[in-house]
């Protein structure tokens, strides 16, 4: 198995766009020609569109594009653009009246951060996927992670920036990636170390979310509990679009490898599964390998991340 850019994969195109004085943003995953989608939502706050949809039982066999956005619920409005920009290609569900393009969404809350009133908009979504025709994808607080921040649970002042991050693999004709957008209340590990999350209390290191949540059963009111890690997984391997969403639910198991704690009630935890090619491959073995890319994604997008709003990033800690 070998590491190789998440934009290797054929049949997908993904694009950034942010406002950054603002702090937020919005990463367009495209596949003109429908893909098979899936999803598990795991976290107790969610923001999305269009994800029932994805159910086996719904009619739909696949969908055109996954946005991940900033913005709270309000930056579900960038799907617009994503449609209108989809419709002047003529990539859609053929209606007989017209072709309506199936667009997937989901949102991390980043208000706080930024300007609260500069949401991703239907124009926002409209420039990334305009940015995805370019592939102007890349790591770090670009995209939906423009605003992103992990470590919460005490509030914004010991909180870490953090943003998105993919990481992707081949194993002979076989590829799957992963894009994640680290937004979570948790910290992050790796190895068993935290490499992101809850600043110490001289801000200088990091301590332990568990273990301060653990020091009183008392209810607690989080400032700052808008959290959620999104992503999306894709592959090459050819799935229906209930074996997609089996792949999505092996696929989490990389949250939970790596965030602690993770899909609490102030977290909106949401992966999203992709089939965009015909590689005959086992179910199994390709949710195996997401739940590891995964993982990689979300360590890559925090340590990618740069300082923000006051805010120090993992590799001003761990340096």
């Amino acid at each position: 198995m070998k590491e190789i850019s998440i934009l290797e994969i054929e049949n997908i195109k993904i694009g950034n766009a942010e406002n950054q004085e603002a702090k937020t943003g919005v990463t367009a995953i495209l596949c003109e020609t429908c893909a098979p989608c899936g999803v598990d939502i795991r976290g107790g706050g969610p923001a999305s569109r269009e994800t029932p949809l994805l159910s086996p039982l719904a009619a739909s066999t696949g969908v055109h594009a996954v946005l991940l956005c900033g913005g709270s619920a309000f930056g579900l409005d960038a799907a617009g653009g994503a449609m209108r920009y989809l419709e002047e290609k003529g990539i859609g569900f053929d209606t007989g009246i017209t072709k309506v393009p199936l667009v997937c969404a989901s949102s991390i809350f980043d208000l706080g951060l930024g300007d609260k009133n500069v949401r991703p908009d239907f124009n926002m979504g409209y420039r990334a996927c305009v940015n995805a025709e370019a592939g102007n994808y890349q790591n770090g607080s670009f995209g939906a992670g423009c605003g992103a921040t992990v470590g919460k649970f005490l509030g914004p002042e010991f909180a870490l920036k953090s943003g998105i991050g993919s990481f992707a693999v081949q194993l002979g004709t076989l590829k799957v990636g992963a894009i994640a957008c680290v937004n979570a209340l948790g910290d992050i590990y790796q190895g068993g170390k935290i490499v992101a999350g809850l600043l110490s209390e001289d801000k200088k290191g990091f301590r332990s979310t568990c273990d301060e949540m653990l020091k009183s059963i008392q209810r607690v009111d989080n400032p700052f509990v808008g959290n959620t890690t999104i992503g999306v997984v894709v592959t090459n391997g050819k799935f229906s679009k209930s074996e997609m969403n089996k792949i999505a639910q092996m696929a989490h198991n990389g949250l939970v490898r790596c965030i602690s704690p993770v899909n609490t009630s102030a977290d909106g935890d949401s992966i999203y599964a992709m089939s965009v090619g015909d590689v005959n491959a086992d179910v199994n073995v390709t949710g195996t390998i997401a739940a590891e890319v995964v993982e990689q994604a979300i360590i890559n997008a925090v340590m990618s991340a740069a300082p923000g709003s006051g805010l120090p990033c993992a590799k001003d800690i761990c340096a």
